[in-house]
């Protein structure tokens, strides 16, 4: 995420004036139950998570605005032949690409599957 700092002389600097010690200590006190840890994925996850990304943007270098409907015809091709961690493979970058798309193409393969 990218967090963007206001002119340093914009009122919403203004506001962020220096506080003491206790203050800053109180108020990280109370940030700390507000925050949601993005990290807490497992590492194995994390570095699926990191290959799933790589495909999916190579896939989008290969075939640009259609990557996701792409993906989702490779994901539906996958399945038609039985492949099933094909199919989640194909799934998981039309999902990183379009999740709408992987939503409707993973309801379709639910159906399929009855």
């Amino acid at each position: 995420m990218i967090h963007f700092a206001p002119a340093a002389n914009s009122p919403a600097a203004a506001a962020r004036a220096p506080v003491s010690r206790s203050t800053a200590r109180k108020m990280a006190h109370h940030a700390d139950d507000r925050l949601a840890n993005d990290n807490a994925a497992s590492v194995s996850a994390q570095v699926h998570d990191d290959a799933v990304l790589n495909a999916a943007l190579r896939h989008f270098a290969e075939h640009g605005l259609s990557a996701a409907g792409h993906a989702r015809a490779q994901a539906e091709s996958a399945l038609a032949a039985g492949d099933r961690i094909g199919f989640q493979h194909w799934l998981a970058i039309t999902r990183a690409l379009d999740r709408r798309l992987a939503a409707e193409t993973e309801r379709r393969a639910l159906l399929v599957a009855d």
